[in-house]
């Protein structure tokens, strides 16, 4: 069974997150909510408050994949985070899948994963970090990183990451379920 570690921190984008974990649930990954300052009520940027499954020093490292909801403080916390920054260059480093969404792409770039050769982000955040390589799409795919814009394209993004994890016709499926195709 595929695995994934999902980074929650104060002030996180409700929507991204819960459409991620909810579709790789559905797809059979092991997910697991991980709250940056541990394992108790993490609060995200419309007041709702998310319960963590492990804090972070407690979390399992070797996974399928790395994912970052967005939200810009809880994008700027993962981002600050010399723990996260660590984890996702071991991450790339090994070649497995690491996924960003909204402003949390800032997070790839402090740690040095951004991809130089296409990513997306919630518009306005590449002033942020850079606007080389950014493309206008719901989701790029490059390498082992995939990075979407935000809340309206979190299915999109939740998709893919299943098609990566778990086989394009196992995301085909899912997609139907949810009555949200999966798009090419």
């Amino acid at each position: 069974m595929p695995s994934a570690l999902v980074l929650l921190a104060e002030g996180f984008e409700e929507i991204e997150t819960a459409a991620i974990v909810d579709v790789l649930r559905r797809a059979e990954v092991e997910v697991v909510l991980v709250g940056l300052e541990g394992d108790h009520p993490v609060t995200g940027s419309r007041e709702m408050v998310f319960v963590p499954d492990v804090g972070f020093d407690d979390s399992h490292r070797n996974v399928d994949a790395v994912v970052l909801p967005g939200g810009s403080q809880g994008a700027e916390r993962l981002a600050g985070d010399a723990r996260v920054r660590a984890l996702l260059r071991d991450q790339t480093d090994s070649g497995r899948l690491v996924a960003a969404i909204c402003a949390a792409p800032i997070a790839l770039d402090e740690a040095g994963v951004l991809p130089e050769n296409g990513f997306t982000c919630y518009p306005g955040v590449e002033a942020r970090i850079r606007t080389q390589g950014r493309q206008h799409a719901k989701v790029v795919e490059s390498g082992s990183i995939i990075t979407s814009q935000g809340p309206g394209t979190a299915l999109d993004f939740a998709l893919t990451l299943v098609a990566h994890l778990c086989g394009r016709a196992r995301a085909v499926e899912v997609g139907r379920d949810l009555l949200h195709p999966l798009r090419d």
